[in-house]
């Protein structure tokens, strides 16, 4: 090295750059940014004798240095005494949320080790980036230039020094409890997967200081997930799969690598997409398929009665109409083209192989999604008693990935569309290494564990949150953002379960995942392939119709036919399809809706009998309906000058749900469903009914003041109104909260 030095010049660190570059040991733009910032350190000995002599500048360079490129920082270590990398993680910390690790956020998480807390012995580790708005500010505070990279040693302002163009965000969660931390962000030019994979090592060597254990890191299935999967040692390779990498390199300890199931089902529609045809052993997935039930329009089928039914006639007449909410890869969508195919339909003729294919994604998508510690077999919590299930289906999907081949014959998992498949693949044997290290034996953290731990949910709700405090829907400069992060960090609890864990409000992992997987359902479809046939509702109610579903407790109920009756009925029907417009749970959509429980009933696929034009809303509708128009009738009166405020509103809302108290469970279907979300009160169950609510009472008052009418108890008042005038026509006037949007 000196011999180099003096054949140099002056021993400069522009020199030892120039000649790590000569080694290709470093990169031109990483070797451009740290001449133009530290051309001017010092290189003597006796400068960089002890850790605590380090000027800022020393310790900037040298986590820069470690950060860029590990192997030219031990090159360097043989020159000038160096620190060893793990003492670096002190210098990539602050507080007040600036750019580095939280120190708070360790020391919270410290504290709660040390008093024992079982909760907190084990997390996984998650990573995203954010993109930023190019842009160098002045900050009047630390009288220095913002908007440059940052890596938590400080900020690299000079000249000739790139902005920061993204924000990389690092967050711990709980296996055994849902506690989510976020960490610190870090502001970079580039991000590339060594770089990703350097500072998770740091992150997990803070961790372990602070008594934590990581046993799992999540990412995007990327290219840049996968850039640092292969990082930090990772092999993707379907023959030879390498799921876990050790650390420290070389120990004993080793941790599982795990690529986010929703990005890796984008991935997967996005070869079936691209192949259209599918291929393995004597089955044929065509994605044509399932194009053609997204497109499929509401249309009317005959069916021969029974004579068991009793009913007259030969045959009878329902509707099947689309659930557009339901998810791509879901069993319902499978039932749904097998009974289409059934019926005869011409479009799914031979769509059998394409229902197995959809079948096998779904049953792994229970598997990987699970979040309901008190749901049982695929979609409950991994524990001893349906392990061997689990692994059973894990043989069964590697044995069928690796067999899939396009209509050349090629093997997909083998192709440029690959990545998807093999993310499956890597999550299933880590979690079946995870079980075996970390569930089965004894005296391990759990003995069940929820695969949704491991997925990027907690962080892209603490993204959502972030954005919203940024108070813009483009990229947020460095200031903007840091200001938004210091607001959430504020806030953060850590306490498991609590809705402000990561700053993200009252919006439930459930909600996130939902929204998260929107672009994966039968709509998003139908929306990239026929944009112009989107949902499409009638713009007046009819005044008469007869009621066509036979025998089902609504139309028991309904005997009476009179003016009044046939008004809530219809506009219950209403306000289900109104609502229907914008949910994006299946489950909570599927339940809006009349059903006849005589006939299979897919989850995608829903039976619709037509009161007229509108569609027969389920018992739960009409009957919040029915008590909606009691209130209002009786406490019509109240407020008359103010009855279209907010204030008015939200006291009809507390009235009935007043009168609902005590009354018959509403919603019989979403029993289940309530497991699949965090156990509180302000679930879907109680959205629906407050949603509900809210649409009746909207339709009723827009309308009463276009029409200047008071609201007078009795239904007389009611028959003597013209036809027209009955039912709402601005479908308009009723907007369903963000609230329940995004579930």
């Amino acid at each position: 090295a000196g011999r180099c030095s003096s054949m140099h010049g002056p021993r400069t660190v522009a020199n030892i750059l120039r000649e790590l570059a000569e080694k290709q040991q470093l990169s031109e733009e990483t070797v451009s940014l740290l001449q133009a910032q530290f051309s001017d350190l010092p290189c003597e000995l006796h400068s960089w004798r002890q850790m605590a002599e380090y000027s800022p500048e020393m310790r900037q360079f040298a986590c820069v240095l470690h950060l860029y490129h590990i192997k030219a920082y031990d090159y360097l270590r043989k020159i000038f005494p160096l620190p060893h990398p793990y003492s670096l993680t002190n210098w990539l910390s602050n507080n007040e949320a600036a750019a580095g690790f939280s120190n708070d956020i360790f020391l919270r998480l410290q504290e709660k080790v040390e008093r024992g807390e079982q909760a907190y012995r084990y997390c996984a580790l998650m990573v995203q980036d954010m993109s930023l708005q190019k842009q160098q500010e002045w900050d009047p505070q630390t009288q220095c230039l913002t908007g440059f990279v940052d890596l938590g040693a400080g900020i690299l302002d000079a000249d000739e020094a790139p902005l920061a163009s993204e924000a990389i965000i690092l967050m711990a969660v709980g296996i055994s409890s849902p506690w989510t931390a976020p960490l610190g962000y870090f502001f970079v030019n580039s991000t590339t997967g060594h770089l990703l994979a350097q500072l998770l090592r740091q992150t997990i060597n803070k961790l372990n200081n602070t008594g934590i254990t990581v046993l799992a890191v999540t990412s995007g299935a990327t290219a840049r997930g996968a850039e640092t999967a292969r990082a930090l040692g990772v092999r993707l390779d379907p023959e030879r799969i390498q799921c876990t990498f050790q650390h420290p390199p070389g120990s004993a300890h080793s941790i599982m690598y795990y690529f986010d199931i929703c990005h890796a089902l984008q991935l997967i529609r996005n070869a079936l997409q691209c192949f259209r045809k599918i291929e393995w052993l004597s089955d044929t997935m065509q994605w044509q398929h399932v194009v053609e039930l997204a497109a499929l329009q509401e249309q009317r089928v005959l069916e021969p009665c029974s004579p068991k039914s009793g009913r007259p006639g030969s045959e009878e007449s329902y509707h099947l109409k689309v659930n557009l909410a339901t998810l791509l890869f879901s069993e319902g969508v499978a039932d749904a083209l097998e009974h289409l195919q059934k019926l005869g339909l011409a479009s799914f003729q031979n769509c059998s192989g394409t229902a197995k294919f959809v079948r096998l994604m779904s049953r792994l998508c229970d598997v990987f999604h699970g979040r309901g510690p008190y749901r049982r077999g695929l979609k409950g919590p991994l524990l001893a008693g349906n392990y061997t299930k689990i692994s059973h289906l894990f043989n069964e999907a590697k044995s069928f990935f690796v067999t899939l081949t396009d209509s050349m014959g090629r093997y997909i998992i083998k192709s440029k569309r690959k990545l998807g498949f093999l993310s499956f693949l890597l999550n299933a044997e880590s979690l079946k290494w995870l079980y075996t290290n970390y569930v089965c034996p004894e005296g391990t953290p759990s003995h069940h564990l929820l695969t949704y731990a491991f997925s990027l949910d907690p962080l892209e709700l603490f993204l959502r949150a972030l954005q919203q405090a940024c108070g813009s829907s483009g990229s947020p400069t460095c200031t903007v953002f840091q200001a938004a992060y210091h607001k959430l960090l504020a806030s953060c609890s850590l306490v498991p379960g609590s809705p402000h864990s990561s700053g993200s409000g009252n919006t439930s992992s459930l909600d996130i995942s939902l929204s998260r997987r929107r672009d994966l359902t039968l709509g998003s479809v139908r929306a990239q392939y026929n944009p112009a046939h989107g949902r499409t509702l009638a713009t007046e109610y009819p005044y008469c119709a007869g009621l066509l579903l036979h025998g089902s407790a609504l139309s028991n109920a309904l005997t009476d036919l009179s003016l009044h009756a046939q008004s809530i009925t219809c506009t219950a029907g209403f306000i289900a399809e109104q609502l229907a417009s914008d949910l994006q749970c299946e489950a909570c959509l599927a339940s809006l809706f009349e059903s006849d429980e005589s006939r299979l009933r897919c989850g995608s696929v829903l039976y619709i009998k037509k009161l007229g034009g509108v569609s027969l809303p389920s018992a739960s509708v009409y009957h919040i309906t029915s008590i909606s128009e009691q209130v209002l009738n009786h406490y019509g009166k109240v407020g008359d000058s103010n009855k279209n405020t907010k204030l008015w509103h939200l006291y009809l809302e507390q009235k009935v749900f007043q009168e609902l108290l005590g009354e018959s469970p509403l919603f019989p279907t979403l029993t289940n469903h309530l497991f699949d979300g965090e156990l509180c009160v302000n679930n879907h169950y109680t959205i629906l009914v407050k949603e509900i609510t809210r649409c009746y009472l909207n339709i009723k008052t827009n309308h009463a003041k276009h029409l200047n009418l008071k609201y007078h108890c009795g239904r007389h008042r009611l028959k003597r109104l013209k036809r027209k005038h009955l039912f709402p026509s601005p479908l308009g006037s009723c907007q369903s909260s963000q609230t329940h949007t995004g579930s």
